[in-house]
């Protein structure tokens, strides 16, 4: 397939999710989906969209990525399953990329970020993670499924750190107010006045599938790509039916 790879790969596990195309580390064409419309009715028409911008064809891909959760049960699937048709169809090799690894990239270098998805209910995926100067995404801890006031117990003793992802951008304010009691600066990355150590929120990123394609590409160079068969979603919690059948007549728990 040559040393810079057409790579497809696609985000599903968001609201909204997004599409990107890329030549080995360079982005020929992205768009973001629509957050108000299903995957399933803006997945396909935005992968035709990148290749009829780009002016590539789907056939030249050599790689399709895809971030495989934590996020929507119902677009994880969508997402995974339109990758595993394409990869098998077009018997090429396709790469899985932990959605919360994506978000720590997508915000750039930090000797410690946590990135945060919301996880419904009020609750939070969160996973902590430290990202160089190259891209190199360096998992410190396991992806959790957590009560917003647990994140910030289990993060409140690092006192240098990004805080990335929707889940952070929605409880900006309770991160402020947190950083506040610990005695912790709290700036917004975009402030020209903040300075070095504190917490930090990371502005919103452009394409997250961009993010997962370039670590998709290291992985590849490294010969991690798998099979369609063999690409499997991160969920991290269960879905709300599994819930449902193991507790029929109980009402779920609040979250």
């Amino acid at each position: 397939m040559g040393e810079t790879p057409l790579i497809l790969s696609v985000d599903t596990a968001t609201l909204g999710g997004s599409v990107c195309l890329t030549r080995g580390k360079e982005i020929l064409a992205s768009i973001n989906g629509d957050a108000k419309a299903s995957h399933s009715n803006t997945l396909l028409r935005d992968i035709d969209l990148v290749f009829r911008t780009s002016n590539a064809t789907i056939r030249e891909v050599a790689l399709f990525a895809a971030s495989v959760g934590p996020g929507s049960f119902t677009g994880l699937r969508i997402g995974l399953a339109s990758v595993k048709a394409l990869s098998a169809t077009l018997e090429r090799p396709c790469v899985g990329i932990p959605t919360l690894q994506a978000v720590a990239h997508l915000a750039g270098p930090s000797k410690a970020t946590v990135a945060m998805l919301p996880a419904g209910r009020g609750e939070l995926f969160a996973q902590l993670f430290s990202v160089d100067s190259d891209g190199n995404v360096q998992t410190v801890d396991e992806a959790a499924h957590l009560k917003p006031a647990e994140v910030w117990s289990r993060y409140a003793g690092i006192r240098e750190l990004k805080w990335a992802g929707d889940g952070a951008l929605i409880h900006a304010p309770a991160l402020r107010e947190q950083a506040r009691a610990n005695g912790i600066a709290f700036f917004d990355e975009a402030d020209s006045s903040r300075e070095n150590g504190g917490w930090t929120l990371a502005r919103p990123g452009a394409n997250l599938a961009a993010s997962v394609a370039a670590i998709a590409l290291s992985e590849f160079q490294r010969g991690n790509a798998v099979r369609p068969e063999d690409l499997r979603a991160i969920y991290v919690r269960p879905s709300d039916a599994e819930i449902n059948q193991k507790w029929p007549n109980e009402k779920l728990p609040s979250m």
